[in-house]
């Protein structure tokens, strides 16, 4: 699909913002939506990194409130410090395990094909969670013990697998282990500041040799783009979440996993497998 450059990360920077924090997977959307639009060279692996730092500065906006208050509190409120406590507990299987082997999961799993079958297991996955007698528990991320922050820790190591989704791995986490629907979405939201500021801070470090001041102005498209989005995303999400199910995300997950396989297999796309 031949579109200017500014195109191609305007709807970039858009599909990143609207799906980083749903659990539908933003990472294999990007990849997906980059082989469709023919956008899988060097420089669109840099790109992906910095519209991923935006979403992240959304979250860090939109709960500029709460996150101040527990930055303030840190020194003399228990309640702020286990909050703290919590969100790094959490972050750490993520971390050891990043390290171990993320660059061997990107090197031979971040294509559409893949992506496209990790999409439709998690959506079997969401559909079976809410088949399942749900029965929260924990009402505040302050409630939540150590035990329960690093298993949800781990659910969300998963998402290591691209298309798993790591909203979609530390919400169904959440819910597996007592959190009201809200509080699973808010900690997965938290839990992606330091989690995925990290994964930006390691891949900008792998990939500095392929950042060129050219590129600024696709980069600069991408980055807005992403930052409002996901601001909208956000606010619209944990409304709809408060008092509705994920099985649509699911059976919209199915869908499109099922969809980019068959368009595959019946020669129609030819999607980028390397």
């Amino acid at each position: 699909m031949d579109l200017p450059i500014l195109f191609k990360a305007l709807i970039l920077g858009i599909l990143e913002g609207l799906t980083e924090f749903l659990p539908v997977s933003s990472t294999g959307h990007l990849i997906i939506a980059g082989s469709l639009l023919d956008y899988t060279d060097e420089q669109s692996k840099v790109f992906k990194i910095v519209i991923q730092l935006a979403a992240i500065l959304a979250i860090c906006w939109e709960y500029r409130s709460r996150l101040g208050h527990v930055a303030a509190g840190l020194t003399r409120d228990p309640a702020a410090r286990r909050f703290v406590g919590h969100i790094l507990l959490a972050f750490l299987p993520a971390a050891v395990l990043g390290v171990m082997f993320y660059s061997t999961i990107k090197a031979y799993l971040f294509n559409p094909l893949t992506v496209a079958g990790a999409l439709i297991v998690g959506g079997l996955v969401i559909l079976y969670m809410e088949k399942r007698v749900y029965r929260p528990r924990i009402q505040e991320i302050e409630e939540m013990s150590w035990q329960v922050s690093l298993k949800v820790g781990f659910a969300q190591a998963l998402a290591m697998f691209p298309g798993v989704s790591r909203s979609g791995a530390t919400i169904m986490g959440g819910l597996a282990f007592g959190l009201s629907r809200k509080t699973a979405a808010e900690f997965s939201f938290f839990l992606a500041i330091p989690t995925m500021l990290a994964a930006t801070v390691y891949d900008v470090y792998k990939s500095w040799a392929l950042l060129h001041l050219s590129d600024l102005p696709v980069f600069a498209v991408g980055f807005v783009a992403s930052f409002f989005s996901a601001m909208l995303a956000v606010r619209v999400f944990i409304h709809y979440v408060s008092n509705h199910s994920f099985t649509p995300f699911a059976w919209y997950r199915i869908a499109f996993g099922v969809a980019v396989l068959a368009t595959h297999y019946l020669g129609i796309v030819h999607w980028a497998t390397d």
